[in-house]
């Protein structure tokens, strides 16, 4: 087995936004929140990052102003994916000579690449760096669903260590599961099916949740971790309202507004995202006085 870059609960990482940019002390603020609260890794420039409507430049400054507040501590996993190759290629070997402990790579969107073509481009990126990659299967969002057998055909570059799945398809990820065992980790890409990946090896979650109940988080993945499966099983199922709730919108739109009511940042999306509507929000609001 390769290195596993993180076991646990990695955060997908919001970007806090003020009127003229990135508001880095409502970031800063953020990351020690994290860091408090025991998770594992930091997603950074990820989809709950909102990169499609950031600069180039907010992009590796956000990057950097992560990695450098982060000091190591844990691993900081930095998004580096688009639906162009070279694009993709120059944004991993950047990410890497600014510090990046690894990179997570989406999918190319819009294309529609076949199989062949998921596997050419992977590999590009994966011969121009030297730091681990995390494929990202969010077939959602993307319109592109990395199968079990052409990733397991990845797995066998050194680079490509993990995929995030997000397809919330249980059988197809318990066959990328079968396949890849021994050669690359899988992680949870639905904070709702946590329990259920780890069951078929799954080291982990990349969690928008833990955005703003990053302990919480933390300690499901670790109770499965350690051996206390009923506990993990408790804690996903007496979660899933306020997953329900985090996700009654496009993400980031309310977990965003989650951190504003916990006075984390001031909840600002970027066009054509929106705000979260006012019932969503009161539901949220109260579920969140739970946790």
């Amino acid at each position: 087995m390769k290195n596993t870059i993180f076991k646990g609960c990695g955060t997908a990482l919001i970007t806090p936004f003020a009127t003229d940019g990135v508001d880095f002390p409502a970031l800063e603020k953020l990351i020690r929140f994290q860091l408090s609260e025991g998770v594992d890794a930091l997603i950074v420039c990820g989809t709950t990052g909102e990169p499609a409507t950031m600069s180039a430049e907010e992009k590796e400054a956000v990057i950097k102003f992560v990695i450098k507040k982060v000091k190591k501590r844990v691993p900081v996993i930095a998004g580096a994916g688009s639906n162009s190759t070279d694009a993709t290629v120059k944004a991993a070997i950047n990410a890497e000579a600014w510090g990046a402990d690894a990179v997570l790579i989406v999918t190319p969107y819009y294309n529609k690449c076949t199989q062949g073509g998921l596997v050419a481009h992977f590999n590009a990126v994966a011969d121009a760096i030297n730091i681990p990659i995390i494929a990202y299967n969010v077939p959602g969002r993307t319109n592109v669903n990395l199968l079990p057998a052409t990733f397991r055909k990845l797995a066998e570059h050194k680079n490509i260590v993990a995929i995030k799945e997000a397809s919330g398809n249980m059988e197809q990820i318990s066959e990328t599961a079968r396949l890849c065992e021994g050669l690359a980790d899988v992680y949870s890409g639905d904070d709702g099916i946590i329990v259920p990946i780890m069951s078929v090896g799954g080291q982990g979650v990349i969690s928008v949740a833990s955005n703003v109940i990053p302990r919480y988080m933390h300690d499901l993945t670790a109770a499965w971790l350690q051996g206390d499966t009923a506990k993990a099983r408790d804690m996903q199922l007496k979660v899933l309202p306020l997953i329900k709730a985090l996700f009654a919108e496009v993400n980031p739109i309310p977990v965003k507004k989650a951190s504003e009511i916990m006075g984390l940042t001031n909840g600002l999306v970027r066009l054509p995202l929106t705000e979260l509507s006012s019932e969503n929000t009161a539901v949220l609001a109260e579920l969140l006085k739970q946790f």
